[in-house]
């Protein structure tokens, strides 16, 4: 477009310069359903052996699978479609890990290390309080003066 906005300046009154003529471009279509530019249609121009033009599906970019808590993207999975993943086997689509696949190693290992915290606090817990009720066992040993009952 820019070659032949600059031959039509140049083929005013006042220049001499021959015209050059604009070549016209082949006018293509979409092959598929789709006839609007959307992120899913995105096509690139193709030149084949036989001289044609034509337009080539381009797949949409794959993202890969990310980590659940923090977000960040997990290693040793292929960065994938959804689709693809499916046709994957069992072994290629995790890690041989907990969580192996949905979480990253420092995620899992921070939620190991709170689940030992959280049961030693449970533990510390119930052994105070098993302190506190030897203390006040002598005191409730004592006999009060009641009726008895026959």
């Amino acid at each position: 477009l820019k070659s032949w906005l600059r031959s039509s300046q140049l083929c005013t009154e006042h220049s001499r310069a021959p015209a050059v003529v604009a070549r016209m471009v082949e006018r293509l279509t979409y092959r598929r359903h789709s006839r609007y530019a959307t992120k899913a249609n995105r096509c690139r121009t193709l030149r084949t052996p036989g001289g044609r033009l034509i337009l080539q599906v381009v797949k949409k970019k794959a993202k890969g699978p990310a980590c659940g808590d923090c977000g960040k993207r997990l290693i040793g999975l292929p960065c994938l479609r959804p689709l693809e993943y499916r046709r994957l086997k069992k072994r290629e689509r995790r890690v041989s890990r907990a969580y192996g696949g949905t979480k990253c190693a420092k995620c899992v290992r921070s939620r190991i290390v709170r689940a030992f915290l959280i049961e030693e606090q449970k533990i510390v817990k119930q052994v105070l309080a098993e302190k506190a009720s030897a203390l006040k066992d002598p005191d409730s040993k004592k006999k009060r003066g009641g009726k008895k009952s026959k």
